[in-house]
């Protein structure tokens, strides 16, 4: 099972994946989706890298401050959807890609290249992965270390995943209240943990799946390399 593929009524649903223009050197590795069928979309200077890769995203996004007239000229015709959008305005290049990608009603986001670069950025686009959890849609952030997701209270399961074997649960609300953890190295049972706890920091499965709950609020988990 690829890392955050979410079925429903066991049919694989629509899968986009959003290239951002982060540093390429903490970009995932895509051959790891590889076997999947996913629409592409783009951002920024993400729509250059993209197209260099030999993909065509569906739709790409920009200001493209980050790009020159040259690059610019070449992705409007390697592309059919390709949106010029101001450079003042009161969304961020990404958000607008998110909000459009939210619009398509898929199973799953993933957004590549939203991390290593500013740290305004770095954790705007974090909190937006909020969007995804306010209409269901599950939405992930994917780097070459790290992939985040958010959880609202329940239980849930989690297989356990070599690329990323650890795993740490950081509070998004205030208070996380009845964390249990089972088949973890560092089992829990019914824990309360506050912003700025570091409780759930960098525990490991120790069963091909185990499960996590909580009672009330809303979790970040982060799955981990060195």
């Amino acid at each position: 099972m690829a890392d955050c593929l979410f079925t429903m009524e066991g049919e694989e649903k629509m899968i986009i994946h959003i290239l951002a223009g982060g540093p390429s050197e903490y970009c995932a590795d895509f051959a790891r989706y590889e076997n999947e069928e996913v629409v592409w979309a783009a951002v920024d200077r993400g729509v250059y890298r993209l197209l260099k890769k030999g993909i065509i995203p569906a739709v790409a996004f920009g200001d493209y401050d980050s790009v020159t007239e040259e690059e610019l000229v070449w992705m409007g015709q390697q592309t059919n959807e390709l949106h010029i959008v101001p450079r003042e305005k009161d969304q961020t290049d990404l958000e607008i890609a998110i909000n459009w990608a939210l619009e398509q009603k898929p199973a799953l986001i993933r957004i590549f290249g939203a991390t290593g670069g500013r740290l305004d950025h770095g954790l705007a686009n974090i909190q937006m992965l909020l969007k995804g959890l306010e209409v269901e849609i599950e939405m992930c952030i994917v780097d070459n270390k790290n992939e985040i997701t958010v959880k609202k209270m329940g239980t849930h399961i989690i297989e356990e995943n070599k690329n990323f074997p650890y795993v740490s649960f950081v509070p998004v609300t205030e208070i996380v209240e009845g964390i249990t953890l089972f088949g973890f190295k560092y089992p829990l049972t019914n824990k309360t943990i506050e912003w700025g706890s570091t409780l759930c920091i960098s525990n490991e499965l120790v069963e091909e799946k185990g499960t996590f709950s909580f009672t009330s609020g809303i979790l970040m988990l982060i799955r981990s390399t060195d």
